[in-house]
């Protein structure tokens, strides 16, 4: 599990972050490492609950914070592992549209030269109560103006994060894939019923489809996961296929490489955005060369992390969080050796600079927002 290289950044949350492209960048790449679109919300999330909000009563809450989320969530989580972000949203001219804006590009230093700022166009918000290791959420917003923002010519990238849409293509995948991103591509449920993977026409330009148990499984037409993630090489060349508190299985149908990895075990505080985290994580392990099993181990560590904080992209781990998580397990006695060398790549990845103390706490924006003069 030898990698090569590794530099350190500047970055908007510690004075240094590991690079995991370093020893693959030239003058002639393209000028982001990923490039991704879709609509950015204002997440509102209060934690804390005993249970969910029962009818005609008022419930309190014991922790609240605010964010951008949506697409947010991927951005944030693909600038945090050190990959150069450009990102194509709408956002409202409005107070929440303005704090987003500048949450995403002065805070999480996200390319948003594609985005656009839509006069009259209020923000999509999302309520997310979290309790239990569970959520449940109340969203809110309307489509944006057509062609706001424009994303049919997107910037050139490495690559390309795409959430497929049963019935319909997104002719900028297409124009990507010309220009040489490899495309990543997630799902979500399908609400047609239809579950037909010739209803993803965009599924061919995909170097890697990142599906969960069941979606996997209805698009197959069969009854295990790991069956599902093979039926599903045969129209894409690398499956990977979530398994909840199981962890997750991926199959790669060029090198011939499959890989099972268990979920680590954690105290769940708030599962939003876990499965962004660990598409940026699989990205990010990709875009490195990093083999299979290393980038599938990768992206449940980040994930992990993810749903011990509360929140979409506040929750979205860095480096400095993962060289602490890897110190800690390292120090703890009697643990799996097995275990341990599964994500002893980590080692020639995280310098000793990166420490900070366990555990970590993060600062939280709250709502409060006002116009800048």
């Amino acid at each position: 599990m030898a990698f090569t290289g590794k530099a350190r950044v500047e970055g908007p949350h510690c004075s240094s972050q590991v690079d995991p492209l370093a020893a693959l960048r030239a003058p002639d790449d393209p000028p982001w490492d990923v490039y991704l679109t879709g609509t950015v919300f204002l997440d509102i999330v209060f934690t804390g609950l005993g249970s969910a909000p029962a009818r005609g009563t008022e419930s309190w809450a014991r922790g609240m914070g605010s964010s951008p989320g949506g697409v947010a969530n991927m951005a944030t989580a693909l600038a945090r592992l050190g990959l150069r972000t450009s990102l194509a949203a709408a956002f409202g001219d409005d107070h929440y549209g303005e704090y987003c804006w500048d949450a995403l590009e002065q805070g999480e230093g996200i390319d948003l030269s594609p985005s656009r700022t839509v006069p009259g166009w209020h923000s999509p918000v999302t309520v997310s109560m979290a309790y239990d290791g569970e959520r449940t959420m109340v969203s809110h917003g309307h489509e944006p103006p057509p062609g706001e923002p424009a994303p049919d010519c997107p910037p050139r990238a490495r690559a390309a994060v795409a959430s497929l849409t049963p019935g319909r293509g997104a002719p900028w995948i297409a124009q990507a894939a010309r220009k040489g991103a490899r495309i990543f591509g997630d799902v979500g449920w399908d609400d047609t019923g239809a579950w037909d993977l010739a209803a993803l026409p965009d599924l061919r330009h995909c170097e890697a489809f990142l599906p969960n148990a069941e979606e996997a499984m209805r698009y197959t037409g069969t009854d295990c996961p790991r069956t599902a993630a093979h039926a599903l090489t045969e129209h894409v060349p690398v499956a990977v296929v979530t398994l909840g508190a199981e962890g997750a299985y991926a199959v790669d149908r060029r090198t011939g490489e499959t890989a099972s990895v268990p979920a680590i075990e954690v105290e769940a505080l708030d599962p939003t955005g876990a499965g962004d985290v660990f598409v940026a994580g699989f990205v990010t392990g990709s875009l490195a060369g990093w083999p299979l099993a290393d980038r599938l181990a990768f992206a449940g560590l980040t994930a992990a992390l993810s749903v011990q904080e509360f929140g979409g992209s506040l929750s979205a781990p860095g480096w400095t969080e993962i060289g602490a998580w890897w110190r800690r397990v390292r120090s703890v006695e009697g643990q799996d050796p097995s275990a341990l060398g599964r994500y002893e790549f980590l080692a020639e990845l995280i310098s000793g600079e990166l420490v900070r103390p366990w555990p970590l706490r993060r600062a939280v924006p709250t709502i409060g927002f006002r116009r800048s003069a």
